[in-house]
């Protein structure tokens, strides 16, 4: 028991770990590192306030250093993209950059998590980029595969590269690891179909990521996506390094005082302690449609 304990890595608040040796890490010189990447993604659980002030106050942090930079957002269907640069051009004001951007009906969580990142990127004139898809296409994905859809209808994403065994692995971890069925033998909670779905979703935030870099290559690109299509590079930074794009770096908070060095190796480029994070907003029903 004692020697589990000295085991763990003690992770002071306020702090930058590395998973990988376990050393905490001085703010400054991480930053500026990573204001030289492609692209960084900033994992969140979407109902916890504390994490979207964490991912403000880095972007914040990286602005500084690389102004040149576009926050693009697991938040937004590419459809309602000229509703974020009209946001950002200051053409309208909150109320209706909710409305237009389908805020209610998409996401569902209390806008009131998320402003402060939009008025960030508003006030500093930083691009928004609306990375999700039209939902119904993760849908048919799901169902009867890339193959099956034609081009003209996958709302400009291309077929994601497959799947490791480690990423299926890791998904089983989240949802409760393999169980009985009936018969006798162990069944993976992760189907096919579950997995080609989360892939759509992975694919479609790399393809808006590599979309903007295409275009605006001088760009730091940085990701608001939730942490399960970022763990241990899989999900979209497996999809991104599929698209060209090696130079991503994925970055998490934590509220663990100490970690088993085992479980968080490889699972980011750094973790940063938070404070105690407040009691989870509640999600909001999203009114049915059509």
């Amino acid at each position: 028991m004692a020697e589990a304990a000295r085991a763990l890595v003690v992770h002071p608040r306020g702090t930058w770990l590395c998973p990988q040796s376990g050393a905490v890490l001085e703010q400054g010189a991480l930053l500026r590192a990573l204001a030289g990447r492609s692209v960084v993604l900033l994992g969140e659980t979407h109902d916890i306030a504390e994490i979207h002030r964490w991912q403000l106050h880095v972007a914040a942090f990286l602005h500084m250093l690389r102004p040149q930079m576009a926050i693009g957002f697991e938040m937004f269907p590419r459809r309602v993209q000229g509703v974020l640069d009209a946001w950002v051009d200051g053409l309208m004001d909150t109320g209706t950059f909710l409305e237009r951007s389908e805020w209610a009906q998409v996401w569902g969580f209390d806008a009131a998590l998320y402003l402060p990142l939009f008025h960030f990127c508003r006030q500093q004139r930083v691009r928004m980029l609306a990375l999700n898809c039209h939902r119904p296409l993760v849908t048919r994905v799901g169902q009867v595969g890339w193959e099956a859809i034609p081009v003209a209808e996958r709302d400009g994403v291309t077929p994601a590269a497959p799947a490791t065994e480690a990423y299926r692995a890791y998904l089983e971890r989240l949802m409760g690891g393999v169980r009985p069925v009936p018969g006798g033998e162990a069944g993976s909670p992760v189907s096919d179909r579950f997995l080609r779905a989360q892939q759509c979703w992975d694919r479609a935030f790399a393809c808006g990521i590599a979309e903007h870099l295409m275009r605006a290559p001088d760009d730091l690109v940085i990701g608001i996506i939730g942490r399960g299509h970022l763990e241990f590079g899989h999900g979209t930074p497996h999809q991104l390094r599929d698209l060209g794009i090696a130079d991503n770096a994925v970055l998490l908070p934590t509220s663990e005082d100490a970690h088993d060095p085992a479980a968080i190796a490889g699972i980011a480029d750094a973790l940063f302690r938070l404070d105690v994070p407040e009691p989870p907003a509640p999600r909001r029903e999203r009114p049915r449609t059509g």
